[in-house]
């Protein structure tokens, strides 16, 4: 997943800059384009599948959140490793792990027959987690330095194109084929990513660091950790997530209880793809006007229209109502996600500040599982419920990051 967890620091202008740096933009940027793809097509298409291992509608429903919960545990606690392995070995094949990790998780879906196999699969997706802020870095030492704010432009814009294109585009693959079948195909990309990555470039990046591995990933953690402003920062944003993300995992089985078409996968497709299109109006204004305006006030204002909006699909009852209706709530919620980044980056000074942020998605990773899990108990009621309960959440994130603003704003952390 495009998710950094090694310090996407930009060095100093080395022998490296400019060799062969537009094909490595273009290499790491398809890269990060099937990454997300791929994970936007299970997160969307998995519900559709359960079905086929033999799951009851009520096992669908409870095995939807915990699945996605899973993944995300299984995930986070590798994550320090592999910014400490890659700064102790070399960054490229760390960069290729996380594809090798998704080809060997996408085999074992593809051949799942049951519950367990295809489970232990999408668990196994989480470990190809951290590998942004590696290509970054490398990056940074290719780019010449008045190109670096558009390469690196560039390649971030590949994480929400593929997010809302991957299950846009899928929709009518999964129709025809089955999960399987889209399966096949990104297979056969990521195989072809994992060549690309492997051969594709040569990284003269070895590691210097020494010690044990342990305590490198320690001592990222400890950073973190000492800070009692990042610690309640931290917390705060994992609160406002958590009713975004349970909606969000619940999003393809609202789809099927108001669609009884043929064509179920591009309904799916549509609706999630309506939400991801939305981003990209919404996100920029959003972005706009708080550095207009202030990036905090943004934050609560947006917060406050987004749990304001997350209600509304509770009341869809056709696919173009639902689709209207989330795109408008996920534009925001997306949105503030995004300015979230830069109310961490404001949060540290100095050095400090690089290897806060290599660790800038972890509420984000932390309220995408206990999101899910929520999202798995309210659904056991109603799918709908989980929008109004969603938008209540949202409403104590709220409450949860004006106490931690009257904590962080008046001082700066410092190194």
């Amino acid at each position: 997943m495009t998710t950094g967890s090694s310090e996407a620091v930009i060095p100093k202008e080395s022998a490296e800059v400019g060799s062969s740096w537009v094909w490595l933009l273009i290499l790491f940027t398809v890269a990060s384009l099937v990454d997300a793809a791929f994970y936007g097509q299970v997160g969307a298409f998995t519900p559709l599948h359960l079905g086929k291992l033999g799951l009851s509608p009520e096992e669908v429903t409870r095995y939807t959140g915990l699945l996605a919960a899973m993944t995300w545990a299984v995930g986070i606690p590798f994550l320090p490793f592999w910014g400490a392995l890659a700064d102790r070995y070399s960054r490229q094949p760390i960069i290729v792990r996380s594809f090798a990790a998704f080809l060997v998780a996408g085999v074992l879906m593809l051949i799942a027959r049951d519950i367990w196999l295809f489970g232990l699969g999408r668990a196994l997706m989480s470990l190809a987690l951290g590998n942004s802020g590696l290509m970054m870095t490398t990056l940074a030492e290719r780019v010449p330095k008045h190109r670096l704010g558009l390469a690196f432009a560039i390649m971030n814009s590949a994480a929400p194109i593929g997010y809302f294109a991957g299950p846009l585009g899928g929709g009518p693959i999964v129709d025809r084929w089955g999960l399987s079948g889209l399966l096949l195909i990104n297979m056969a990309l990521i195989v072809l990513v994992i060549l690309g990555l492997s051969f594709g470039y040569r990284d003269t990046y070895h590691g210097k660091a020494t010690g044990s591995i342990w305590k490198m990933a320690g001592d990222s953690i400890v950073l973190i950790a000492r800070s009692s402003q990042l610690r309640t920062l931290f917390a705060a944003l994992f609160t406002l997530l958590l009713g975004w993300q349970a909606a969000l995992t619940y999003i393809p089985l609202a789809v099927t209880n108001i669609y009884h078409g043929s064509d179920p996968g591009t309904a799916v497709g549509i609706v999630v793809g309506v939400g991801g299109l939305a981003v990209m109006v919404v996100g920029p204004v959003v972005g706009a006007l708080a550095d207009r305006y202030g990036r905090w006030r943004m934050l609560f204002i947006g917060a406050l229209v987004a749990a304001a909006l997350l209600p509304l699909p509770m009341f869809a009852r056709s696919v173009p109502a639902l689709a209207a209706s989330w795109g408008a709530a996920n534009a925001m919620l997306s949105s503030i996600f995004a300015l979230s980044f830069t109310v961490i980056s404001e949060a540290t000074t100095g050095e400090m500040r690089a290897r806060v942020m290599s660790f800038a998605y972890l509420p984000a990773y932390l309220s995408n599982m206990t999101g899910a899990a929520i999202g798995s108990f309210i659904a056991g009621y109603s799918v709908w419920w989980i929008f109004p309960i969603g938008a209540l959440l949202t409403m104590i994130g709220v409450g949860v990051l004006w106490w931690a603003s009257r904590l962080i704003r008046p001082k700066l952390v410092t190194t």
